[in-house]
């Protein structure tokens, strides 16, 4: 049996007379890759917004880590970690004070944050980077270490949002690598993308459309259902129907 990390039951979000999410209802996996694709305005960034305890939905039930968004979002914040394109790492401090800055706001203790900064820093390789300003790293450096930092506490899901935006093709292939491993660790890894290609390396994709999810399973499935040879044919014929 699946053991479920977030449940969605019927979520609806207005913003006065405009519906952002229109009944959303779906779950997600422990150690699963989740796609959640959908076209600017789509309502994605609102959902991502109410699951990680950011936002309180106008009615339905969602339940994330075992807690309720509408009631428990301080307990949802403990249990997850976020990254975004606009990094959350502050490039005027070094890595290695990222890092501890990071593990003081998860409230992990000094000792673990050390073990764990050590640990880190040899897994991705990035000794000699420790002492550097996050100002002076490459764009894929950058990321491959928000990333990182956003499950240092071993949370039980990640929010990855646009997480490969404007880096090479090695470094995107790079970037999956690291999720591949974090989700074989049992995080559940929640990821938005615009890049079609990404969502073919997910377990499930949910792709929405003014609001709705129109389409979820994986991407075989996908395939299969919409006749597509691609998750792009898929999305082109969901979100522009008529002109695939």
């Amino acid at each position: 049996m699946k053991n479920t990390v977030i449940s969605v039951r019927n979520l609806v979000k207005k913003f006065g007379n405009f519906i952002a999410n229109d009944n959303l209802t779906f779950e997600v996996y422990k150690g699963e890759i989740f796609g959640f694709l959908g076209a600017n305005g789509a309502g994605k960034t609102t959902a991502i917004r109410i699951l990680s305890g950011l936002s309180k939905p106008t009615s339905g039930e969602v339940i994330v880590a075992g807690f309720d968004a509408r009631k428990q979002p301080e307990q949802i914040k403990k249990n997850i970690g976020y990254m975004c394109q606009k990094f959350s790492l502050y490039e005027d401090l070094t890595v290695k004070e990222n890092i501890m800055l990071y593990g003081g706001i998860y409230g992990m203790k000094k000792q673990l944050i050390r073990d764990r900064t050590r640990s880190l820093l040899e897994r991705l390789q990035f000794e000699e980077y420790g002492d550097r300003l996050i100002a002076a790293l490459p764009l894929g450096l950058k990321q491959k270490l928000a990333f990182s930092v956003a499950v240092l506490h071993e949370p039980k899901i990640v929010f990855l949002d646009e997480p490969t935006g404007g880096v090479d093709p090695i470094t995107r292939r790079q970037f999956w690598e690291m999720i591949y491993e974090t989700a074989a660790r049992g995080i559940t890894v929640f990821v938005t993308t615009h890049y079609m290609d990404e969502a073919e390396y997910c377990d499930r994709v949910s792709i929405m459309n003014e609001g709705k999810i129109e389409a979820l399973d994986t991407p075989a499935g996908l395939k299969k259902q919409y006749q597509a040879g691609s998750i792009e044919e898929v999305f082109i014929s969901i979100a522009r129907p008529g002109k695939n």
